[in-house]
């Protein structure tokens, strides 16, 4: 019942490290679109 043995502390961290690297992928996601945004923003700009 709880994380007091090996088996259930493996888990946990396993769901708790895949729920980081699944917020970071987000993050990294959202970095890339804001980088084309920005650049289809200073490329429209140029053109003006």
């Amino acid at each position: 019942m709880g994380r007091n043995n090996e088996r259930n502390i493996k888990k946990h961290n396993d769901k708790l490290h895949k729920a980081q690297a699944k917020a970071k992928q987000a993050e990294i996601a959202r970095k890339e679109k804001l980088k084309e945004i920005v650049k289809k923003f200073n490329e429209n700009k140029k053109e003006e």
